[in-house]
């Protein structure tokens, strides 16, 4: 049985999958054009952005320890809809990144 660590680790790598794949939709339906390989890490520029608004909760412009994983359990509690304690593949592949997390940080 994973512990709470690693099921942390498990969420926060599929968020990143997910949101890899949310980009490549997003941006393929604003630019006409296929990217040049260089800008590829550009592609997800904005996503990260918006992950270091969501996760920053002191605004310092950097995300702690502390910040990434009150946000990383939210996300998990949040992604857990039978309150299991383990996400599994149908949990995983309805989630959807939510643009505000009220109860992180405040």
């Amino acid at each position: 049985m994973l512990g709470r660590t690693n099921r942390l680790a498990i969420a926060a790598i599929a968020m990143w999958f997910a949101i890899a794949a949310m980009s490549g939709t997003v941006i393929g339906q604003t630019k006409a054009a296929a990217p040049k390989p260089q800008d590829k890490l550009a592609l997800g520029e904005e996503e990260v952005k918006q992950l270091l608004l969501l996760m920053d909760t002191d605004k310092n412009g950097k995300i702690s320890k502390e910040e990434y994983m009150k946000f990383m359990g939210a996300e998990f509690d949040r992604l857990d809809k039978d309150k299991s304690g383990d996400l599994d593949v149908k949990e995983l592949t309805q989630s959807k990144l939510r643009v505000s997390h009220s109860s992180v940080g405040r």
